[in-house]
């Protein structure tokens, strides 16, 4: 179970995962050493799974992100989801219950680039029935 001081770890290391945990120690008034194995247990019980970096699509030569519905056969729908898992543009991937079967983040560099991504790409993946792609326009938190 999790206490307070443990939401505050995990608060701090979201909003910045370089965090230094002397820094996280005084706002908590503990030691760096409690810090670190509260981190620790934090980690072996799979709360916290990894440390990342957030980047910026555009400045990479993204111009265009899309969060895209695909259908598939229902035969097919683990089999489709692991082909789409090996594309590099594919930047994050779910299982969904909603209007789609699988919904994933789509980087492109231009329209052109979705359109391709979208009709020989992902169009061809043996058993999708349907690619419905949303652009985002912009991100908000």
């Amino acid at each position: 179970m999790l206490d307070e001081k443990d939401r505050v770890i995990i608060e701090m290391l979201t909003k910045d995962a370089r965090t230094p945990f002397t820094e996280i120690a005084k706002v908590l008034g503990i030691s760096e050493t409690a810090v670190r194995k509260r981190v620790r247990a934090l980690e072996e019980k799979g709360i916290i799974q990894q440390y990342t970096i957030k980047v910026n699509p555009q400045k990479l030569g993204y111009n265009l992100i899309s969060l895209t519905g695909v259908d598939t056969k229902p035969e097919k729908l683990f089999e489709v989801a692991s082909k789409l898992k090996e594309f590099e543009f594919v930047k994050e991937l779910y299982l969904s219950s909603g209007d789609h079967m699988i919904m994933a983040e789509i980087w492109a560099k231009d329209g052109e680039d979705l359109a391709d991504i979208m009709s020989n790409k992902i169009g061809k993946i043996d058993g999708v029935t349907k690619v419905c792609p949303a652009i985002i326009l912009e991100r908000l938190k």
